[in-house]
């Protein structure tokens, strides 16, 4: 067996007010307030660790869920995200700080009923930690009818209540029952509060529960030792000072979203407007459709990319017509074509390859791949057509306010007056539990998904 690579939480040298060190080559920095989280781990059953992105919250509860694993009876063990790919990456691999490298040369990657595992090597005996995404309300059928030991998850928030449920249901026979939760902060009023986390809370405080149950804490990205200063102020750049992303990605505050919002955006809009002369050589650019009827619009808008994502360019943006009825695919065909062509004319240089459109509309979709197909002209007939991903509403959002904040969006002046309108018309649902923007027909959110539609797909390499 290879050397033991998880370490004792009793044993690191302290430096500059941190925990520095850690097992073989991981080069572990923990601050006072994650090594006193850690250390009440050690005896509370449900720890939680929530705050900040990037506040090193995955990594605390990783620890101490390796250094249970060493000794535990249980043979079976749960680490869940809101995707099975989501918790392989972020707690598998976890940047270098994952299981794999925690228990590397003894622990193999293979299948357990049917789902991704790690069997890892311990002292008393090989553990299987099983890897399951938990967002949909069928999920839990993955779990159903396993007796689990300890259970890790990331992003908890995310994942569906009857999957929490299931999950705690197969620990009750667990020898060494432990459950580790991160989250990045909610709007005060999800699920994940009032179902479980401010239960606890009361609970706790009112003694029905025993001390050693519930371990919770708060942290922001200033509490994570390990991010070098010169790597804080380029997070902090992509985020709008007092806006519901900074406080809650950078404070860690639960906060609900509320007024304008793009604010920076819609207090200046003028500082995010540029000249056709003006428009840089592009890599490529692609085209979101949102489809129109029952008093929407059809919304069709070009976005252009520069080479390695670095900046982003709305070319152009139209509406088809105020929509009363179901749009007809001959319709949406004409426009679409008309529009590419007139973004050829405008923008000759820049190839469009994508148009993305709004998934729940198959039929259209079909008879508009088919359309362009058969136009002689090679920059329309090369366009492919595809359908949006349709990525959570907040993800998109966050994008946006990113590229605001360090001035990375820009738009064609006169070509996308109506894509303008939008974005400083767009406000939060006061009354929605969660992230959801108005959508009662006072602001344009129509041309917003077209918008979306057209870059949705690079959110990673545009953030």
């Amino acid at each position: 067996m290879a050397e033991r690579m998880v370490p004792s939480l009793f044993s690191e040298v302290r430096a500059g007010g941190v925990v520095c060190g850690g097992p073989g080559s991981l080069p572990y920095c923990f601050g006072e307030k994650h090594v006193a989280y850690m250390r009440r781990a050690l005896d509370c059953t449900l720890n939680v660790a929530e705050g900040a992105v990037r506040s090193g919250k995955t990594v605390d509860n990783l620890f101490v869920f390796a250094h249970f694993l060493e000794g535990t009876s249980d043979h079976l063990h749960l680490a869940t995200g809101a995707t099975a790919i989501t918790a392989k990456v972020t707690l598998g691999d976890g940047g270098g700080f994952g299981l794999e490298a925690i228990f590397r040369g003894r622990c193999r990657w293979g299948k357990y009923l049917g789902c991704e595992a790690l069997r890892i090597q311990t002292p008393t005996g090989e553990k299987t930690v099983l890897f399951v995404g938990g967002k949909n309300a069928d999920s839990y059928k993955h779990i159903r009818g396993l007796s689990i030991g300890m259970w890790l998850a990331t992003e908890i928030n995310l994942h569906h209540p009857s999957f929490i449920r299931e999950a705690f249901s197969r620990q009750l026979a667990a020898a060494e029952r432990r459950i580790f939760w991160d989250l990045n902060p909610d709007a005060p009023g999800a699920p994940i509060y009032r179902d479980f986390l401010d239960r606890y809370a009361s609970m706790t405080a009112a003694g029905t529960l025993s001390a050693d149950f519930y371990n919770h804490a708060h942290f922001t990205i200033f509490d994570n030792a390990a991010i070098p200063r010169e790597r804080l102020a380029d997070i902090l750049a992509q985020y709008e000072p007092g806006s519901v992303w900074y406080r809650r990605d950078i404070d860690g505050i639960r906060c609900a979203a509320e007024g304008m919002v793009y604010t920076r955006f819609a207090e200046d809009p003028d500082a995010f407007l540029i000249e056709q002369s003006e428009v840089p050589p592009l890599a490529f650019a692609s085209v979101g459709v949102d489809f129109g009827g029952n008093r929407s619009k059809t919304a069709f808008v070009a976005c252009g990319f520069s080479p390695g994502f670095s900046d982003l360019y709305a070319l152009s943006a139209s509406h088809l017509r105020q929509g009363v009825r179901e749009i007809t695919s001959e319709e949406v065909n004409a426009a679409a074509i008309s529009f590419l062509a007139e973004l050829h004319s405008r923008f000759p240089g820049v190839p469009v390859r994508y148009m993305f459109c709004d998934s729940e509309a198959q039929y259209l979709i079909g008879g508009l791949r088919r359309a362009l197909h058969a136009d002689p002209r090679p920059y329309i007939r090369s366009v492919s057509v595809q359908n949006s991903q349709k990525k959570p509403i907040s993800e998109r959002i966050l994008c946006e306010n990113s590229m605001i904040a360090s001035h990375r969006l820009h738009l064609v002046r006169g070509t996308t007056d109506v894509l303008c309108a939008g974005l400083c018309g767009a406000m939060w649902d006061p009354g929605a539990a969660g992230d959801i923007r108005m959508d009662n027909f006072s602001s344009d959110i129509d041309i917003l998904d077209a918008f979306e539609y057209a870059f949705e797909g690079y959110l990673q390499k545009l953030r």
